[in-house]
């Protein structure tokens, strides 16, 4: 599904690089009941024509694709960046 995701965002003429991929316990942010923690979960730092777009209403675009392959976007709770599976 990351593969996907990538693919329609570079259709679309963003760029993605990676952010946090798997916590580790010591990270307070990420508990072991974390998706991030159980490796189900990816966050993405969104680029378009060079200018890095943090804002979740960026994400909008490619949060919509995910949920219409099975994902969980946290756009939905105000994490716009946070792509994760069953949760």
């Amino acid at each position: 599904m990351i593969g996907m995701l990538i693919a329609y965002a570079t259709l679309l003429g963003y760029e993605l690089t990676f952010g946090d991929s798997w916590s580790k316990p010591k990270y307070k942010s990420h508990r072991r009941g974390s998706f991030h923690f159980k490796r189900l979960a990816q966050d993405f730092n969104l680029f378009k024509n060079g200018v890095w777009l943090k804002s979740t209403k960026a994400h909008e675009p490619l949060g919509i694709f995910w949920e219409s392959i099975g994902g969980t976007w946290g756009g939905r709770w105000g994490d716009g960046n946070h792509y994760s599976y069953g949760e």
